[in-house]
């Protein structure tokens, strides 16, 4: 689906980068993007679109979401209980700032990849991926 902040292949990028993650991990990671925060607070409409998207309902609490909102600028990267449990305590905002260094260049789709690729390790530290594990939530990039 061609979307017009991103083209065909940055979504494919984005989606590969998703797919290599979770192929070592029991984590759930999604991405949202949207023009405008409904919040003026990224992190509150990060939370609300974990809630709709359904990544509380992870059985072991381990999805992490890529909010995006392009026209105000903003985005958050969170995680679920489980993850933020266990992660370092400066996990998320190393993951910003490296996302924010490629946002700063227009590089959204490669922002977006490497911020995936950083969770992804983390998920499978944690979170490893299991034989029967199964894919609890879509890999698409959803749009608000």
């Amino acid at each position: 689906m061609e979307h017009f902040f991103l083209s065909a292949s940055a979504q494919e990028q984005i989606l590969e980068a998703i797919r290599q993650a979770e192929l070592a991990t029991s984590g759930e990671i999604r991405v949202h993007i949207e023009g405008k925060s409904l919040e003026p607070d990224v992190i509150e409409r990060a939370k609300e679109v974990f809630a709709e998207l359904g990544m509380n309902r992870t059985e072991l609490k381990n999805g992490v979401l890529f909010y995006l909102a392009y026209e105000d600028r903003k985005f958050a990267v969170i995680g679920d209980k489980g993850i933020n449990e266990r992660v370092p305590d400066d996990f998320w905002n190393s993951t910003r700032d490296l996302m924010r260094s490629h946002f700063s260049k227009q590089e959204f789709a490669l922002g977006l990849s490497k911020g995936i690729e950083k969770a992804g390790q983390q998920l499978k530290t944690y979170f490893p991926r299991q034989d029967d594990d199964i894919n609890e939530l879509s890999d698409d990039i959803s749009f608000g």
